[in-house]
């Protein structure tokens, strides 16, 4: 009778895991590959042909390490491992694969990179190249026991935002990186060209920068709020472009543009972006990007502006600048579809139209 007997992988000669596609391997790895703790300190020795590059990460070449190899150093130091129970910056050891091949590369669970690291990788020109930066930003969740260290500058946040893959690296969105930037930039003119490019190279949209910036407590430094300002309108100039825009392609009436209503010697209705007279239709842009006690207090007067227009008969149509950027067909449908339902209404109250 004959027993079969599950083999443990055969050491590999050191140089042949130095020659692998990704020179960059955790202490944990290293292990699995039958590299014992000691073995792997004499190959880091100061001159020696390896080097720990963070905490439990290790570079199996001398010299210093490719911006790519500092991006996933830092992401292998900073990720959690969820099938193992291994520490924090400690990747699930894993077999060796047939033919001698390093393992994949790991997913970096609760690991993100963000800051100005993410905005180069997002194609920022206003962000500095990744060889340029001193610290990468890693986002991480806020209990994991992890320092700042080396080339990782660790980040912490109560919910972690979905990642977006670049370049085989887990990327925070635009907004959260910006804010991750911002946190640590003083140059104004810097946070204004950052700002300016996440919204005029369509990025985002401003409301969603702001929301981050506000939930970040950056709103209160002089030099975030001028730039903000200049984002807000740099949004609104590129709404209203996609709007005009809009109504050209779509074969929409064309509209009295940027003017006020108010009622025959009465009281001013406020201002519209776009107003057909004949129709008694009305669309309003929503750009508002404010700090969150300014936001309440302009979302209450819109919707009392909205109601009074609306009681006069006036139907008001509200779009995004996000709508009006991913489906103007459809929104260029809901305008058309309000137009046409003019004839069913009653007529509305006779207003004076003014320029704004």
């Amino acid at each position: 009778m004959t027993h079969n007997i599950p083999l443990s992988p055969r050491p590999r000669p050191l140089h042949v895991l130095a020659d692998g596609r990704r020179r960059l391997m955790t202490a944990a790895q290293l292990r699995a590959h039958g590299v014992s703790a000691a073995e792997t300190n004499e190959q880091c020795r100061p001159g020696g042909p390896w080097q720990q590059l963070l905490p439990n990460v290790v570079l199996l070449h001398p010299g210093p390490p490719t911006s790519d190899e500092r991006l996933h150093a830092v992401l292998l130091y900073a990720a959690r491992d969820r099938t193992s129970g291994t520490a924090p910056g400690a990747i699930a050891s894993v077999p060796v694969q047939p033919g001698g091949e390093h393992p994949p590369v790991p997913a970096y669970a609760e690991a993100m990179i963000t800051g100005l690291a993410a905005l180069t990788l997002h194609g920022f020109s206003a962000a500095p190249p990744l060889s340029a930066l001193e610290l990468i930003d890693v986002l991480v969740p806020r209990l994991r026991r992890l320092r700042t260290t080396g080339c990782a500058r660790v980040v912490r946040t109560t919910a972690l935002p979905t990642a977006v893959e670049l370049t085989g690296v887990p990327v925070a969105p635009v907004a959260r990186a910006l804010a991750d930037a911002v946190a640590e930039l003083t140059d104004p003119g810097t946070v204004r060209r950052l700002l300016t490019e996440a919204v005029r190279a369509g990025h985002c949209e401003p409301a969603a920068v702001v929301r981050e910036l506000n939930r970040a407590r950056l709103l209160s430094r002089p030099h975030v709020v001028d730039a903000v300002d200049s984002l807000v309108a740099e949004g609104r100039a590129l709404a209203e472009q996609r709007l005009y825009r809009m109504v050209r392609e779509y074969a929409l009436p064309e509209p009295v543009w940027n003017v006020g209503l108010r009622l025959p010697g009465g009281p001013h209705l406020g201002g519209v972006d776009a107003f057909w007279p004949e129709q008694a239709v009305a669309l309003e842009l929503d750009t508002r990007a404010h700090r969150q006690q300014e936001d309440d207090a302009a979302r209450a007067e819109h919707a009392r502006k909205r109601e009074h227009l609306e009681r006069l008969g006036i139907t008001v149509v509200h779009l995004t600048p996000r709508k009006l950027r991913d489906c103007p067909e459809h929104e260029a449908a809901v305008v058309r579809t309000a137009l046409m339902a003019a004839g069913d209404r009653e007529p509305a109250a006779y207003v004076v139209v003014l320029p704004r």
